[in-house]
């Protein structure tokens, strides 16, 4: 069994309102320098060791991104990065490195 990344983009010509929503509201949490935000998907599959990348592409091509609007880049496990395919180009700045996550405080709590 191997775990398999797939990451799923907007197209850069695509807008993307959550992300400027997301680098407008850095400086207002001190925050500077950051120029361009763009959101995305990051799913993980655990899959049996049948299961080729050609697959994989397939269900993420047919089910986890809209090839109208999104890319993806598929990588697994083993090879610590995105492939490299014509078709879906990982954006610029994908490599799979793990960005610090912060922690949510001062965020209001939306539950009723």
């Amino acid at each position: 069994m191997s775990r398999v990344f797939v990451d799923v983009m907007l197209k850069p010509e695509i807008l993307d309102p959550q992300g400027q929503a997301i680098a407008k509201a850095l400086p207002q949490l001190g925050i500077s320098g950051v120029r361009d935000v763009r959101a995305g998907k990051h799913f993980v599959l655990e899959v049996d060791d049948s299961v080729t990348e050609e697959t994989v592409r397939r269900i993420a091509d047919t089910l986890l991104a809209n090839p109208v609007i999104e890319d993806f880049a598929v990588r697994s496990s083993t090879d610590g990065g995105p492939s490299t395919d014509q078709r879906h180009p990982p954006s610029a700045g994908e490599g799979g490195a793990q960005r610090p996550r912060s922690p949510r405080s001062g965020v209001a709590d939306r539950r009723p």
